[in-house]
């Protein structure tokens, strides 16, 4: 094929993925996909090998191909036009059982030509708590409805049963269905944008630019890790605990770079946890699949092709490559911690590509209740945070952690209008110092919700909580990330809670940790340091502590 035209086919495929995020977003229910865009959409060819994949969720980035062709393998040549199916199974391929994929086998001529994919998370799908991530979860079933790559539609229609028990399995059943059924929407786009990529090219070109595209994609990763210098490079961290027991975790890797290959190599990481923050395969590959395009190609789109240069070894039943019946809910706890650690091992090969720490979690927080309608209503956003430094810059600050790539919290106006809380305080955190050094780590936020209805409860856990941002080349490490509750005129500060009861007139306050310096502070300018005290960015106590300004 000749190079105009595989360009112009492979701009359809990602328009179309763009398009089926818009599909999805447009016209879902929950404000977790349709304003904070916890999603991701793809194309996979026959075999389940990622085509084109929407800019979303980076921590959907390694599921697709390994949850499609988990459907392959349980259903096979039974597929026919007209199918789809929907998992969220984390034990084959998925992350947890609030994020649904659909899958939807594409046709030609009765010949079965790709795969049409999104993956969405639902704000409720039963469980032992509204929201169904339990911080103190001992065991999956605890975590609401497993559905493992079962049929959802044949000849195009939506099949009954599985609607009624995904309905009486969530406490919001009017949410789930629209959710499912603009899931559902944005899959169809695809199999109409495929449809029209045959018209005009035939079903053997598209073939052949699917294979291509992989192609180009693997040949690229290949010429980029054979460019970077072979050698073993290895890094050491400790998750803060699992949400059951404070008892810190041990967790390592060691990165071989041997020609065109990189290994990441994470035995001897513990082994999986009581709680909550264990994840599975899928999501390890999928946090260690980040960091490796961050490392050669981060601004090309994303295919299977780019990944097949990196081997991940790990045996199973470890924190982050747990079995069931393992608890997996905060998977993005332990997914974030594997993607720090490839990050912190390739930091010194990558300067110009790596920072140095950052506050890594997502610092999920659910606060869930009554409405003064008295309709149940479940709140959950990410949080943003402070990033390392790098040799040239200071850290970026409020920014979306490594594992969620372009997802966002919601707007204040948004999230008073649809819940009974008030933002009282949206800041830069300031009150902790960030990373010093020659350039500093950049500064997390501190969100205050005010609470104004009786009924309320929250749940948490954040990692970073104990163990703080790295600082790289002499930088001082940053700070940690944490949560408070005003009530009674007391302050409680916590990091992992199971169940908080909440008033109205209760504050509750997310504080997001600053990223780790790097270079000594000693070498930090003194321009530099006056225009962060003139900003209000540090004060000048801190300024003399820390800079000796």
């Amino acid at each position: 094929m000749d190079a105009v035209t595989l360009e112009i086919m492979h701009g359809k495929l990602l328009a179309t993925v763009d398009e089926m995020g818009l599909v999805l977003a447009r016209t879902s229910m929950s404000p977790v996909i349709y304003e904070v865009l916890d999603f991701a959409c793809g194309i996979c060819d026959r075999r389940g090998d990622l085509i084109a994949q929407a800019n979303g969720l980076t921590l959907f980035t390694g599921t697709f191909a390994a949850q499609v062709r988990f459907i392959i393998e349980k259903h096979g040549d039974r597929m026919q036009p007209g199918d789809s199916f929907i998992t969220n199974d984390p034990f084959q391929g998925g992350t947890h059982c609030c994020d649904m994929a659909v899958i939807k086998p594409l046709f030609h001529d009765g010949e079965r030509l790709g795969f049409a994919i999104t993956v969405a998370h639902w704000l409720d799908v039963g469980g032992a708590v509204a929201g169904s991530l339990p911080a103190d979860a001992s065991e999956v079933f605890q975590e609401g409805l497993r559905l493992p790559g079962i049929q959802l539609c044949r000849d195009g229609q939506l099949l009954s049963d599985v609607r009624d028990i995904i309905a009486a399995n969530s406490r919001l059943p009017q949410m789930a269905l629209g959710d499912l059924n603009a899931e559902l929407a944005a899959v169809n786009i695809a199999e109409r944008r495929l449809a029209e990529m045959v018209a005009k090219h035939g079903a053997d070109d598209v073939r052949e630019a699917f294979g291509q595209i992989l192609s180009h994609g693997e040949t690229e990763a290949r010429k980029a890790v054979a460019a970077l210098p072979d050698g073993v490079y290895e890094a050491q961290d400790w998750i803060d605990g699992d949400g059951v027991s404070e008892e810190r975790i041990p967790v390592n890797v060691k990165v071989t770079i041997a020609g065109e290959t990189l290994t990441a190599d994470l035995t001897g990481s513990a082994p999986a946890r009581g709680g909550p923050i264990n994840c599975t395969r899928g999501a390890l590959q999928s946090a260690v699949k980040s960091v490796f395009k961050a490392l050669i190609s981060p601004h090309e789109p994303s295919n299977e092709g780019w990944f097949n240069p990196v081997v991940i070894k790990i045996p199973d039943g470890t924190v982050f490559s747990a079995v069931s019946p393992s608890p997996i809910g905060w998977y993005y706890e332990g997914a974030a911690q594997a993607s720090e650690l490839v990050w912190k091992a390739l930091a010194p090969i990558a300067p110009e590509r790596f920072s140095a720490g950052s506050y890594m979690s997502l610092c999920a927080t659910y606060i869930c209740g009554r409405d003064r309608n008295g309709e149940m209503f479940v709140h959950i956003e990410p949080q943003h945070g402070g990033w390392g430094a790098t040799p040239e810059r200071d850290g970026a600050s409020g920014l979306i952690a490594i594992t969620d790539g372009d997802t966002y919290n919601l707007s204040v106006e948004l999230l008073e209008a649809k819940y009974p809380l008030r933002i009282s305080r949206y800041a830069f955190n300031t009150d902790d110092a960030p990373g010093a050094g020659r350039h500093r780590g950049g500064f997390g936020l501190i969100r205050d919700y005010e609470v104004l209805t009786e009924g309320t409860f929250a749940y948490a856990s954040f990692g970073r909580s104990v163990e703080r941002p790295w600082g790289a080349d002499g930088g001082q490490a940053g700070s940690q990330n944490y949560l408070t509750i005003e009530r009674d005129g007391q302050t409680v500060r916590t990091a992992r809670t199971p169940h908080e009861t909440l008033s109205p007139g209760d504050r509750l306050s997310i504080v997001t940790g600053n990223g780790g310096g790097w270079g000594s502070p000693a070498e930090r300018t003194a321009e530099d340091v006056a225009a962060d005290v003139a900003d209000g960015l540090l004060s000048e106590t801190q300024a003399r502590e820390v800079y000796g300004r």
